[in-house]
């Protein structure tokens, strides 16, 4: 069992940054793969960013590209979104998910645990 907090959400300007933190504990953290997906409104849950297990691999989806970066401190159970450049529509609830695949999945059926979200808004 792995549980999952995020933060670091909120409210900030297009432009702005923001840097989410995933905090890890349970089974051996450093094990798992972890993602970063996204849930706007209406829509459905999306992938944003996954790392693997020791850091060497880096995914990153199309709309985030240059913009976000992914890193994981093993040290300390957790993992990070920075968000730089934001924009409206990056306006949603944001979920870190851990995954005990070899190759992080952008699927969200390739994730077994997940937290309990975190708002990020950017206002125009």
């Amino acid at each position: 069992q792995v549980r999952l907090v995020e933060s670091g959400g909120g409210l900030v300007q297009a432009g702005g940054s923001l840097r989410l933190s995933c905090g890890a504990s349970g089974r051996a953290f450093s094990s798992y793969a972890m993602g970063w997906f996204r849930q706007a409104p209406g829509k459905e849950r999306e992938f944003v960013t996954a790392i693997s297990w020791a850091g060497f691999a880096r995914y990153y989806a199309d709309s985030v590209k240059g913009r976000f970066t992914i890193s994981r401190d093993n040290a300390k159970n957790t993992v990070y979104l920075q968000m730089n450049s934001l924009k409206p529509e990056d306006t949603a609830v944001y979920y870190c998910a851990a995954s005990p695949a070899r190759t992080p999945p952008m699927a969200t059926t390739g994730y077994d645990y997940w937290g309990q979200g975190t708002q990020v808004t950017v206002s125009s």
